[in-house]
């Protein structure tokens, strides 16, 4: 995006600050959504950036772009909240797949879960198709789980060096460290996440000639159909359901846990799916029947890995607070 670069801050009324920052807005939040991985903390975080900007504008002054003096600040707003919080996963970087045998845990209700990011708030895209892949890629829940086994400060360098593609003395600055830090510290995180590529998923590739593929899940589900669900997925795919922490993994295994939770009994035309996009993945809104309302109601948003033409992974995070966020209604008639 292209910087409206001010001289000074100094004498800026209120109004004309905001109209600097808000384009920034988008891509601030993307920004600390990565570091953060919450929808809704990366939404407070921007608002605290902007807080904190408007409060010391008078340190801003001009050497770097005004679009790096946001991102220092938006990175150290980051980093001092995750001080205080419990590190983010998904149920498979969290532990060891589960298997049939083991009773189904209860939810882990504290904010230890990941969450899903609306492709409505991205940034449009406006770079060459290569960095339009690259963007793709460094959204993905597999790559956003792989980048929260990071400590804090290294996820930042990660970011700034290798998703937002800035130079090392920018990153050193932005960060008030030396050059060989930076080095030593993306060594280090690209270490660990390669050494975890196989606890975070494969790269997500949806083939767009795939896209009936779409329509034949939502009607597996809403018809409680196993098997055109199960014929749908590759043979290693998984499936889980946080705030529930088990997963697993294997068409059969996968067929058993759906037919004793989420299909078991009469469960014809128990679930409603509305189409979404979550981390540039195809996603869906899940709703349950509530005959007692007369409605469905909110339960999870859904998102898929695809490999190819088939699901490599179902995950469906069960939070009704994020539907807003998706711009996807509360209840659906029935």
């Amino acid at each position: 995006m292209q910087d409206h670069q001010p001289s000074t801050l100094r004498n800026v009324a209120q109004h004309e600050f905001g109209a600097l920052v808000e384009p920034h807005r988008r891509e601030l939040q993307a920004h600390c959504y990565r570091m953060v991985g919450s929808v809704q903390d990366a939404e407070d975080m921007v608002q605290e950036t902007f807080l904190r900007a408007w409060r010391r504008r008078e340190t801003f002054e001009g050497r770097a772009s005004f679009r790096a003096w946001l991102y220092k600040i938006a990175t150290n707003v980051c980093l001092d909240a995750l001080e205080k919080r419990p590190r983010r996963v998904v149920p498979v970087t969290r532990q060891g797949v589960s298997t049939l045998d083991e009773p189904i845990p209860p939810g882990v209700m504290e904010p230890i879960w990941l969450e899903p990011y609306p492709d409505e708030l991205l940034a449009p895209d406006d770079v060459s198709p290569e960095g339009r892949l690259s963007a793709r890629e460094n959204i993905t829940m597999a790559f956003i789980a792989a980048l929260h086994l990071l400590p804090p400060r290294q996820r930042a360098v990660l970011i700034l060096r290798d998703v937002l593609d800035w130079q090392a003395r920018e990153v050193a600055d932005l960060l008030d460290i030396t050059v060989p830090a930076v080095k030593s510290a993306l060594h280090r995180a690209r270490t660990t996440l390669a050494s975890h590529a196989h606890a975070a998923g494969v790269e997500a590739r949806f083939d767009e000639t795939a896209t009936p593929q779409l329509d034949h899940y939502v009607r597996a589900w809403e018809t409680a159909d196993i098997n055109a669900l199960l014929a749908l997925l590759k043979a290693d795919a998984t499936f889980s359901m946080p705030p529930i922490p088990s997963w697993y993994r294997g068409r059969d295994t996968i067929g058993g846990v759906v037919a004793k939770t989420v299909f078991s009994g009469e469960a014809n035309g128990r679930w409603r799916l509305l189409p979404t996009r979550a981390n540039r993945q195809p996603a869906f809104g899940l709703y349950r029947r509530d005959d007692a309302q007369g409605v469905y109601s909110a339960y999870g948003i859904q998102v898929l890995t695809f490999d190819g033409g088939e699901i490599w992974d179902i995950i469906t995070f069960r939070n009704p607070a994020l539907f807003p966020y998706f711009k996807l209604p509360a209840t659906v008639p029935m």
